[in-house]
């Protein structure tokens, strides 16, 4: 990685549909150079994919929060795995603190939350205690 792949990365980032031409002219090198220093960043990993950024407020899902949940010890691939499959949910992650994982989720309203968080979170027998925590203002990005 150097100076022009990272400058390659932001042109990507902000746009993943950019053309390799254009990536070429914005950062100053050959259609052909862009074109393979793109291939080597995919083909060595740096490059996960090439992605949608969808409003999950245009979907309907302008309600987001973090749910923090302590779980059973040794549940955490089969919790992961019923907490990954839930629509709402946008992020898993196990963490290390007082709880166990945090997940991002998205939800309609509050109601569609509650449901969420006491019905369908709570009701997994893995799952020891949960707390929410709204969120009212988020940026993303790198």
């Amino acid at each position: 990685m150097d100076g022009v792949d990272s400058e390659i990365l932001d042109v990507l980032r902000a746009d993943s549909r950019t053309s390799i031409r254009e990536v070429a002219e914005r950062v100053g090198i050959s259609r052909a150079s862009a074109y393979a220093r793109v291939k080597r960043l995919v083909d060595t990993g740096v490059i996960r994919g090439f992605t949608v950024d969808v409003d999950p407020a245009a979907l309907g899902l302008g309600l987001p929060a973090y749910i923090h949940v302590r779980i059973k010890q040794n549940t955490w691939k089969t919790f992961r795995s019923k907490v990954w499959a839930m629509e709402e949910a946008a992020h898993v992650a196990l963490v290390a603190g007082d709880f166990d994982c945090v997940i991002l989720v998205r939800a309609r309203d509050a109601e569609h939350l509650r449901e969420l968080v006491l019905e369908r979170i709570q009701s997994l027998p893995e799952v020891v205690a949960t707390q929410t925590v709204l969120v009212f203002e988020e940026h993303v990005g790198h």
